[in-house]
């Protein structure tokens, strides 16, 4: 457990895990719900969700009104969240990515919604942490650079960080979706992973009962052979 009182409890999500049942992958068996549920002997309520690769802190409410008033932070962006990346290239030091995505809809859930509906505003600020070239050919470059990055979005839409770094061509390595495949196979060959190389690492608020200032933070949970390649230079 990464945070817990009368209200809520935060867990460190794994790479490949579930938040909760989904068609889309029928076949999975374990799901955070109800794992985080079985440990503590109660009902818990997600009040945000994380993508299936994607690790990190995950919260919950442990009954609805406490999950109601946490997701009324989170849509009025009263929530500071942190996420880990690592991706190709050399990125800027900072920037401010604001660019509207088209909403993603699911073909089995959101067979009834509209299909035409506008690009919705989406903005996502990093900035880096450390930059690395490897000298190994990869793709068409005979070597590759990779940088880390503390990325913040400062709106909530489905694959948003996946989606803008791939916009700015600086794709998450790792990702299956919206990745670079040269890339991938690269950090599964060389370096023993093919996770997405992203996580949920920091979350501030003020807790909607108490008025206290929180602050959880957790590791990026990323393996220590693809931590060295950074520590080393």
């Amino acid at each position: 457990m990464l945070f817990e009182d009368e209200h809520f409890i935060a867990i460190d999500k794994p790479s490949g895990m579930l938040v909760h049942r989904s068609k889309m992958d029928a076949r999975e068996q374990v799901f955070a719900v109800q794992t985080l549920r079985d440990q503590i002997g109660q009902h818990v309520f997600p009040v945000h969700r994380l993508d299936k690769p994607t690790s990190g802190i995950l919260m919950f409410g442990k009954d609805p009104d406490a999950a109601r008033a946490f997701s009324e932070i989170l849509q009025l962006g009263q929530a500071a969240k942190n996420y880990t990346a690592i991706v190709r290239g050399w990125t800027l030091m900072e920037d401010r990515i604001d660019y509207a995505l088209q909403e993603l809809l699911d073909k089995t859930t959101d067979s009834k919604a509209r299909r035409d509906k506008p690009p919705q505003e989406a903005v996502t600020s990093y900035l880096r942490k450390a930059k690395v070239e490897v000298a190994e050919p990869v793709g068409r470059y005979e070597t590759a650079r990779y940088s880390l990055l503390e990325v913040r979005p400062e709106t909530g839409r489905k694959h948003q960080l996946r989606r803008h770094l791939k916009h700015i061509f600086h794709p998450i390595i790792g990702d299956r979706k919206y990745g670079d495949r040269d890339h991938n196979a690269f950090f599964k060959t060389n370096l023993g992973t093919d996770r997405l190389m992203l996580a949920a690492t920091g979350l501030e608020f003020t807790h909607p009962f108490t008025e206290r200032l929180v602050l959880i933070k957790c590791h990026s949970g990323f393996p220590d052979e693809v931590m060295g390649i950074f520590e080393r230079t």
